[in-house]
């Protein structure tokens, strides 16, 4: 679709998405390999620039900055800004000094920030001290605020009216901003001082008469965040409210910045990627390149949790060896400690799941912490009671005595009802601790419940040998 018109291509009529992304990259390939850089320039003039910039990603390295070179400097602008991290870095090494001066002095601040996260402090430095004065005190002003919050997120690309301007005299400031404005769909009113005091939408202001004041058609009920306010926090407000942008505030309410909602969408996709990372035990890098990495940083990412997990689970291997005299006079009993401990851990991965998703959509908040642990507590003890009808009968007549069953089935129904409060709990304390609830995800709350359910099996068994032949444990 053409920015500007709207209009489809023919090219992109025929395949979309991932489909368009392979065939203008196959094509772009053999075109660079051919020399034809007339027909390059052609095949990508009907591209959607994030189309452009993922074809890009997937060229050789060798061809990737001659491909780039062959955009119009607008559109190779824009493309830079969807390119992944490390293609950037890659471009920078390759292109010539005053490309990349240029590249970078017209790239948004929010987009120059994230891209100087990404490269090494000397290279900052240098390209910071290139700048003009205007772009680099801005950059510089962000690069000031804490990673991960809305003043690291924000732009400050903004359009700001005041309220004495008319609607006539506003039209006349947003046709004149808009080319250096990243939105201008949400527009805001400030005072003297920057003190941010009202908002409006374009279409209100198209509609309201010419002569009107701006004080008298905004919105003075504003909902803002602060410079400070976490990243997570700034993409729920944008979700609650449906906006297509948030206003960034300072201490003094000062208007700042503002966060858009394309930049808040990449927000929600680095929470879950670290949030799915975490909950596999696999500590997560600041991107989503896993498949990117070698595989040293693969193993080295998840070998840490396996030791952790490997030295949890050395507790099992002891719980066992302390009870060994149950197991001898009933051997039997080992054969059911997989599936004890393997019920325990699934009911338990089960409830961290939906705590630790709970705690995410904020839909724990509304029910209450204590009524969600008491609930799957009670969840557990049910699941506990259903699957006694189908593993009692079995254990019983593997058995061939009482006393196996009756360890089975007193055991399943301690250990689920445990495994589902632990897996509620945990997430919940954690997160009351400041900490990440995903950390308490399904491999530890499997360990915790194998060690507590080994535990439980075995003292019961005893308990039950000691009732039925007067022998103790």
């Amino acid at each position: 679709m053409n920015e500007a018109t709207g209009a489809t291509s023919p090219e992109a009529a025929v395949v979309s998405g991932s489909d368009l992304v392979d065939l203008v990259a196959q094509q772009l390939q053999a075109l660079l390999s051919a020399g034809n850089y007339d027909a390059v320039k052609m095949l990508l003039q009907p591209v959607q620039p994030v189309d452009i910039a993922e074809a890009i990603g997937i060229l050789p390295r060798t061809l990737q900055a001659l491909a780039f070179r062959l955009l119009s400097k607008d559109e190779a602008i824009e493309v830079y800004e969807y390119l992944e991290p490390a293609v950037q870095q890659s471009l920078l090494e390759r292109l010539r000094s005053g490309e990349v001066l240029e590249l970078v002095e017209e790239m948004s601040p929010d987009d120059r920030v994230r891209l100087f996260d990404e490269l090494p402090a000397k290279v900052v430095r240098r390209l910071l001290a290139e700048l003009s004065p205007a772009e680099r005190r801005v950059t510089a002003q962000l690069l000031g605020y804490e990673p991960e919050t809305a003043g690291r997120l924000m732009t400050t690309e903004f359009i700001d009216l005041k309220e004495f301007h008319s609607a006539a005299q506003a039209l006349t400031i947003v046709r004149r901003r808009a080319p250096d404005t990243e939105t201008i769909y949400s527009l805001y009113v400030t005072d003297g001082e920057r003190h941010l005091t009202g908002i409006l939408s374009l279409r209100d202001l198209v509609t309201a008469e010419p002569e009107a004041r701006i004080g008298d058609v905004m919105t003075r009920d504003v909902v803002n965040v602060r410079t400070d306010t976490d990243q997570e926090e700034v993409a729920r407000a944008i979700q609650r409210y449906d906006f297509l942008a948030v206003p960034v505030v300072d201490r003094e309410q000062r208007l700042v910045g503002i966060v858009t909602v394309d930049d808040v969408i990449d927000v929600i996709e680095q929470e879950a990627t670290r949030d799915l990372y975490a909950a596999g035990a696999v500590q997560a890098g600041d991107e989503d390149d896993y498949f990117q990495s070698n595989l040293l940083v693969v193993a080295r990412r998840r070998v840490v949790w396996l030791a952790v997990l490997v030295v949890a689970n050395g507790f099992t291997s002891q719980v066992i060896a302390m009870n060994d005299d149950v197991l001898k006079h009933v051997v039997l009993l080992a054969a059911f400690i997989p599936l004890l401990i393997g019920t325990g851990g699934n009911v338990g991965a089960q409830s961290s799941t939906v705590v630790i998703r709970g705690l995410s959509t904020q839909r724990i908040q509304a029910l209450g912490r204590m009524k969600a642990v008491l609930r799957e507590a009670m969840a557990g003890g049910l699941l506990g009671l259903l699957m006694l009808l189908v593993v009692v009968p079995f254990a019983w007549w593997r058995g061939e005595s009482l006393l196996v069953g009756a360890a089975v089935g007193i055991s399943l129904m301690a250990i689920t009802t445990l495994a589902a409060t632990a897996g509620a709990a945990l997430p919940l304390l954690f997160d009351r601790m400041g900490l990440d609830p995903a950390l308490m995800s399904a491999p530890f709350i499997t360990t915790a419940t194998d060690v507590a359910g080994v535990f439980i099996y075995l003292r019961t068994a005893a308990w039950l040998l000691q009732q039925t032949n007067g022998t103790a444990f």
